[in-house]
């Protein structure tokens, strides 16, 4: 390797080490200004409740009161880890110093969290789901944090958060924090998709995938198929379909995060139906199927509840859900396709 080479790569180099977080943001962004700093600021808060949430993870199994459950259900109705109340707090914590973020509204709190001395100033709502697949935490597998950012609209006085009741078009941020091998935390301002990885030498998220693209098609498909009886037919046709056809593969790991990451760089797709118990589903609108429907559109994909675009649904209460087909863009209008011929039989079954 020549002198002129070796400085050539150790230049690179530096400049992805440098290439963080806050930096990208800017970049991005292509400005300094108040509402690019505002978003560069809100980014990095949500980065340091990452770092606390997966270096108390990363002890789980040697601490007490990490691991199990509480003995509580949230207002979905769940039993609560302890994980995910921890993973609450450290997000209530860290943005009770930002100044930026009036309200939080998570799966785990029935109403949104207030932080009044922000709100005369704060212009911001982060939406999140603390820890996505918290029953994976006690046998050591992929879970995550999702998250979303809203300016507010109003001032709220009443506590209502109405202005939160909108479509997903009206995220101007979203994305989420893997904690698996390597503590990964991908976003987007609405300009691509791009992944970061946690450099625990640093304690920096560095860039390490940017401009990430969903592949037109591909070969996974994600499901838990111990529902299969309790789905419509026209979503068990589609199983079948896929158990016919080669150039198929399954990959189930039960945390949407780890699922959706997958396919985000694999292509395929993930699906949530609804079911004879829960026809909307089990994934939380705000909380969940929006903020990752935001990656997918801003990666070349598709997000559907099956008959309507993720981002196209206003919802009618903070904790609504909804059934979620993820994914590359064939494969999601195939599901679809099988949706529609069970629409249409269904049509003509209540003809005759």
């Amino acid at each position: 390797m020549t002198e002129a080479t070796g400085y050539m790569a150790q230049e690179r180099a530096l400049d992805r080490d440098c290439t963080t977080l806050s930096r990208h943001v800017l970049q991005q962004l292509q400005s300094f200004s108040a509402d690019a700093q505002d978003l560069s600021a809100l980014m990095n808060r949500i980065a340091l409740a990452g770092k606390l949430i997966a270096r108390h993870m990363s002890r789980a199994g040697l601490m007490e009161n990490v691991l199990g459950f509480t003995g509580e259900v949230n207002v979905q109705g769940e039993s609560v880890k302890k994980m995910d109340i921890y993973a609450n707090d450290v997000f209530i914590s860290v943005f009770k110093q930002s100044g930026l973020v009036c309200r939080l509204a998570s799966e785990e709190m029935e109403k949104p969290y207030y932080i009044p001395e922000n709100c005369p100033i704060g212009r911001y709502t982060l939406l999140y789901d603390p820890i996505d697949g918290s029953s994976n935490i006690d046998i050591n597998i992929n879970v995550g944090s999702i998250f979303a950012i809203r300016q507010q609209e109003g001032i709220d006085e009443d506590g209502s958060a109405l202005d939160l009741l909108q479509n997903g078009r009206k995220q101007i941020a979203a994305g989420y924090i893997l904690y698996g091998p390597s503590t990964m935390l991908v976003y987007s301002i609405g300009k691509g998709v791009h992944a970061f990885t946690l450099d625990p030498s640093l304690g920096e998220f560095i860039l390490s995938n940017e401009n990430i693209q969903i592949p037109e098609h591909g070969p996974i498909y994600s499901v838990n198929e111990g529902n299969f009886w309790q789905w419509e037919e026209s979503i068990r046709d589609y199983i079948r379909y896929v158990h016919r056809h080669e150039g198929y593969t399954a990959r189930y790991g039960g945390a949407l995060v780890g699922d959706f990451h997958r396919i985000l760089f694999q292509g395929g797709v993930f699906l949530y139906p609804g079911t004879q118990k829960k026809p909307d589903g089990k994934l939380r609108l705000l909380y969940e199927a929006a903020p990752l429907a935001y990656l997918a559109e801003q990666a070349g994909g598709r997000a559907s509840t099956g008959m309507q675009e993720i981002l196209d649904v206003v919802p009618q209460k903070l904790h609504e859900r909804v059934p979620l087909i993820i994914g590359s863009k064939e494969d999601v209008t195939l599901v679809e396709s099988f949706i529609s011929e069970g629409v249409r039989e269904g049509k003509k079954e209540a003809v005759r």
